[in-house]
């Protein structure tokens, strides 16, 4: 069985300023990612612009974190499509190239959301014809998995857990109240993760792990040692750098904190633009003194 749990960062994708992957500073990050001791790494997420990547974009970043995963953790894959087809086909390439297991959000587009039977059919069909083991990505205000529901794809044979990102602490601990003692409840809710680690999650997959990995493993080792006060320590050092992060064009914001913490994970894709410099200025005072160590 594959090991899921703790530390688990979502890649950003270091596209080119002409809008192509830029592999070499691609392959640094995953390196220094992978370096800082993590228990997985995830590729074309949110915060990887999945729903932005192709099939062979996706796959070519999962080729060079199986070449970099000399400690061999798993590999997470984002799969952020509309339709089953395009989720499984997307889910098939992932599991091609090396992916141990698959991040599925449900479909988005707010006109094409099923209801839950739907919702069902997705997750079976990307479970019977990729096999992977699934985390579901509960990320779409518009199509939200209710505890019920996600009590429900637990049927589903390689459903194993459940990212939880809407609806913020409360509703991951929902989700670890209602089916925890089933599945796997990651959380997402970036400036409480010590907090969550306490209520009982599995772990985490969100944007604040890729920034600080070593505070963010310290931060997990802390709380899986019974040393709660130490680790929300490090949450209360975060707290403010989520807080100037989030917002629109989100990815762009976290590769500008990249760069302001000295790596380059290059730019957005089109039509993302580049963010100014009146906020460069805030989160470069923000995060002034924080140390990913």
């Amino acid at each position: 069985m594959l090991d899921l749990h703790g530390v688990i960062p979502p890649a950003l994708t270091t596209f080119t300023v002409d809008d192509t992957l830029d592999k070499d500073k691609y392959r640094a990050q995953v390196r220094y990612l992978l370096d800082a001791g993590v228990h997985g790494i995830s590729p074309g997420g949110s915060t990887g612009e999945g729903a932005a990547l192709t099939d062979d974009e996706l796959a070519a970043m999962i080729s060079i974190m199986t070449e970099e995963n000399h400690a061999e953790v798993p590999i997470v894959a984002g799969v952020i499509r509309s339709s089953t087809r395009d989720a499984v086909r997307t889910g098939k390439a992932a599991r091609d190239a090396g992916a141990h297991a698959l991040m599925v959000t449900p479909t988005f587009y707010n006109v094409l959301v099923p209801d839950d039977d739907g919702n069902l059919a997705y997750y079976e069909a990307i479970s019977d014809q990729v096999g992977l083991p699934i985390v579901i990505y509960n990320v779409v205000p518009q199509n939200e998995v209710s505890p019920a529901l996600f009590s429900r794809l637990l049927g589903v044979e390689h459903v194993v857990g459940i990212k939880q990102s809407v609806g913020g602490i409360g509703a991951m601990y929902d989700m670890e109240v209602t089916c925890g003692d089933r599945g796997l409840v990651f959380a997402a809710t970036d400036e409480m993760l010590a907090s969550c680690f306490t209520l009982g999650a599995d772990g985490a997959i969100s944007a604040i792990l890729s920034l600080f990995p070593r505070l963010s493993v310290k931060m997990w080792d802390l709380t899986q040692a019974g040393m709660p006060a130490e680790a929300l320590a490090i949450q209360n050092t975060l707290f403010p750098v989520w807080k100037i992060i989030r917002g629109p064009q989100f990815p762009t914001r976290m590769k500008a904190a990249t760069k302001i913490l000295g790596r380059d994970c290059g730019h957005s894709r089109s039509p993302m633009s580049a963010v100014s410099p009146g906020l460069e200025a805030q989160m470069t005072a923000v995060m002034a003194g924080i140390y990913d160590a």
